[in-house]
């Protein structure tokens, strides 16, 4: 006779007699190599703030509030008019993030507050409200780790070249001993290009070798962070895409931090790695733009300004920046705000 359907018996398991290793890992617990989705990352940038959200992954400006040289939380400044007891309010609720070696570009039209900006983390202007830090620390007036390259040329006419690159570190606290001045000078005059112009007078130099000296006064005190408020703004075309050329290089050897005003969106583009649009008075942050082009940007061996992707940014901020640019000189007198004290 034949069963069907009843399973035969299988024989039980055989009982290991050997004991549990209480030092092999448990099977049940977490990888602890894999991140929890449930834990937010402490190291993620914060969407909340200007300057993190809009950049891309690929971006060299991209910070984390850990990493970042120079913040801005919440800034708002402004000039008081004592004579008519009001106040102007240049920028409202500034909050920014720029990173160490970030080179970042500022534009936006006349009047914005570009240069209050640029002025408050030179520590020559006090916010009314909010906070400016430079690695941490709040930013209470000029310090030796900042530098300015101004629109002008700001140089002293009864010094030589030499002397007036000089005098950014003669005064300075903690005095630059003589062999060390030396060095110091003859290497920012061989970095923007005037070695051999060292007994030269500012008189007998052209427009874009003035600035160059003004370059230089800057970077011989060999400051982390350069700031530069349309440092190229007084000469020609072509001079001002040789300098453009020339402070690429020059930043690719120092790394330093550089924050740059400028009004022409094709010189923040090619030399900026974020670009940050500034909305008329009061002052506050449009956008911020990931310009995630390769450098360098001045290679002779092909032309970054005719790259599609040169002219989407261009396009785009020309979008942004067009309307209040052509619109700036009527509207001055009712944009900006008076506050009556």
């Amino acid at each position: 006779m034949v069963y069907v359907g009843i399973p035969r018996a299988e024989p039980p398991a055989r009982q290991d007699s050997t004991p549990p290793d209480p030092t092999a890992p448990d099977p049940t617990a977490p990888d602890p190599t894999v991140p929890d989705p449930t834990v937010p990352d402490p190291t993620a940038p914060d969407p909340t703030v200007p300057g993190l959200a809009c950049a891309g992954a690929t971006s060299a400006g991209a910070t984390s509030a850990g990493s970042a040289l120079i913040e801005m939380v919440d800034v708002s400044a402004g000039y008081d008019n004592r004579r008519e007891r009001t106040r102007l309010v240049a920028l409202r609720d500034i909050s920014l993030r720029v990173g160490r070696g970030e080179f970042l570009a500022i534009v936006g039209p006349s009047g914005c507050g570009k240069t209050t900006l640029i002025n408050m983390i030179a520590g020559f202007v006090t916010p009314l409200t909010g906070t400016v830090t430079v690695r941490g620390e709040p930013v209470e007036g000029p310090g030796a780790d900042r530098a300015m390259v101004f629109q002008d040329y700001a140089l002293l006419p009864w010094r030589t070249v030499e002397r007036n690159v000089e005098f950014a570190i003669e005064n300075r606290r903690g005095r630059v001993p003589g062999p060390e001045r030396r060095r110091r000078i003859d290497r920012a005059l061989e970095l923007v290009g005037l070695a051999g112009f060292e007994k030269s007078y500012p008189h007998e130099l052209s427009g874009g070798m003035r600035q160059r000296v003004g370059i230089a006064r800057a970077l011989v005190g060999e400051p982390e962070i350069l700031l530069m408020d349309e440092p190229f703004g007084a000469v020609d075309a072509m001079t001002r895409e040789a300098m453009q050329a020339e402070l690429e290089k020059i930043i690719a050897e120092t790394r330093q931090t550089v924050v740059f005003i400028t009004h022409s969106i094709d010189e923040a583009i090619t030399l900026g790695d974020r670009i940050v649009v500034v909305a008329s008075r009061p002052g506050t942050i449009r956008e911020i733009i990931d310009v995630d082009l390769p450098r360098p940007r001045f290679d002779p061996r092909h032309d970054i300004k005719r790259s599609g992707r040169f002219g989407e940014i261009r396009g785009h901020l020309w979008d942004l920046l067009s309307g209040e640019a052509l619109g700036a000189g009527a509207g001055a007198a009712t944009s900006s705000e008076g506050e009556t004290r």
